[in-house]
């Protein structure tokens, strides 16, 4: 009997176990496959978005995964001809000067030098860096372990293994992706709507080097030379792959390369290669009593703008504080159905958005003449600001229509007055990185009342304080409560702090 099992141990999976071990819950990572097949299918690239790094850094994450990135592209730029390390060195110049915010549908979203926080590598090297992590937080990890049935009653889940066996836990959490067992065992609705284009990404070998060139506008879909030397990948509008799971083969690549480009193109060699698709649904819930899901296994959407891996971290440090509360028994059920509420509207927008993608890479002179159009909207400032929140996930408010700007946003970027326990100020990060929620009172607050309205709950919150500007925004606030994932749960005076302690943690405890 344990905690948490979480079924899958790719980077959601990973990172939503440690969560739970920071919130003090002991989880299980069952993971069907071992390290070296998922490094075989991690092809191309992941892009971190500006929020998922801001979630990082809560963590002391962003150092190793930017190590990471940085080791990566230079390893690129040595294995490229001279023309593809300009390329290499090109994206290398905006990362460093934090200029990149996404795209829209391969419509460059840049902003001013400094102003953005990206991170980009592949999938095995972030997937290494949340398992040594995990694994040095006392998080049990099984690979080749997998899953074939789940079920729960009263007291439990429980999953059975491929061998008969059967582990049991307080709760379970399918991150075992789009074509979760979980998620068809558990029977939750996934509506949608069907695949409409199929898309292929390969490590092959050209007759000719020059034959392809990375084009949004071939006349029967696009090609894409990766950064990553061998790369290639296509997009067909044809109603979706008959067989996503058959082994790719160098004439199908070599047949989809020529009706994309109308050129005789000839691959020598194909190494390996994934088929993908704009298959777009979405849980009607993320939890069924004792089960619940993440990440794929909770919404599927096509790949184009790079926004899954983002919304499925999301989901983790989303979960991840509530469910140890829960599963430790220091906060009520209800608190896990925040979760749905908060990021099922996320992911809604999300599909939404990517729909939307995959209709502008369509080709056609209409749909060129909108893209024309497109571009010329997103230098609006506005338009820019917009564009870029939904790419970087800036614009998410878990509590739309609250009564203080703050509640439901990411918390500002702010420095702590000093205090007798630390000679100088710390940062949001530093603060929120031992798990724990935050109580941030203005200065000047009486600290014999938040004493007061503290008792019992310090095991799961801490107190600092800030100088007045923070907490104001466009309202007023003595105090406010922040949580573990660095969302603003609640602003008010300090006669209610308590309250709101007990209901985002749980009821005091001694």
């Amino acid at each position: 009997m344990t905690d948490v099992i979480i079924v899958g141990g790719g980077p959601v999976g990973l990172l939503l176990a440690c969560e739970l071990k920071l919130g003090g819950a002991d989880p299980l990572v069952l993971e069907a496959a071992t390290g070296e097949e998922r490094r075989t299918r991690s092809l191309g690239l992941r892009s971190l978005n500006a929020r998922t790094v801001q979630s990082l850094a809560l963590r002391d994450l962003v150092e190793p995964v930017a190590g990471e990135q940085w080791a990566m592209l230079d390893e690129l730029a040595a294995r490229r001809e001279p023309a593809g390390a300009d390329l290499v060195a090109m994206m290398v110049e905006l990362l460093r000067e934090g200029r990149i915010r996404g795209h829209f549908s391969g419509l460059p979203l840049l902003g001013e030098a400094g102003d953005a926080e990206y991170l980009m590598l592949k999938q095995d090297r972030l997937e290494a860096v949340l398992a040594e992590r995990a694994a040095g937080m006392g998080v049990r990890i099984r690979q080749g372990c997998a899953v074939s049935d789940v079920a729960q009653d009263g007291s439990a889940a429980v999953a059975t293994l491929a061998d008969g066996r059967t582990v049991r836990a307080a709760y379970l959490v399918g991150c075992d992706g789009g074509r979760s067992l979980v998620r068809k065992r558990s029977g939750f609705a996934f509506e949608g709507t069907p695949a409409t284009m199929t898309g292929r990404t390969a490590v092959a070998e050209l007759a000719s080097a020059e034959a392809v060139t990375s084009s949004l506008r071939h006349p029967g879909g696009l090609v894409n030379l990766s950064l990553v030397p061998g790369e290639i990948a296509t997009v067909e509008f044809d109603g979706g792959p008959d067989d996503r799971d058959a082994p790719m083969t160098a004439g199908e690549l070599e047949d989809s390369l020529r009706r994309v480009t109308g050129h005789d193109v000839v691959v020598k060699r194909l190494e390996t290669g994934i088929r993908y698709s704009d298959n777009t649904r979405h849980a009607g819930t993320y939890r069924k009593g004792r089960v619940l899901l993440a990440g794929d296994a909770a919404h599927v959407h096509s790949p184009i703008g790079g926004q899954g891996l983002n919304l499925g971290l999301q989901d983790a440090v989303n979960l991840g504080w509530k469910l140890a509360l829960v599963a430790r028994g220091l906060a009520p059920e209800a608190l896990l159905d925040t979760y749905t509420a908060e990021r099922h509207p996320v992911a809604a927008r999300v599909l939404r958005n990517t729909r939307a993608q995959v209709a502008l890479m369509r080709p056609g002179p209409q749909v060129e003449a909108l893209r024309e159009v497109l571009a010329e909207v997103i230098e609006l400032p506005d338009a820019r600001r917009h564009f870029t929140g939904m790419a970087d996930g800036t614009e998410v408010d878990y509590a739309p229509g609250s009564a203080h700007p703050l509640v439901g946003r990411f918390a500002p970027r702010l420095e702590t007055l000093p205090e007798p326990a630390h000679a100088k100020a710390r940062t949001l990060p530093e603060l929120l990185r031992d798990g724990r929620g935050l109580v941030l009172a203005r200065s000047g607050t009486p600290g014999d009342e938040l004493d007061a309205a503290m008792v019992g709950h310090r095991d799961r919150v801490g107190v600092a304080h800030v100088d007045h500007s923070p907490l104001t925004g466009d309202g007023d606030a003595e105090v406010l409560l922040v949580r573990p994932d660095g969302y603003v749960a609640w602003a008010g005076g300090r006669d209610g702090v308590a309250a709101a302690l007990t209901t985002w943690f749980g009821p005091p405890r001694g």
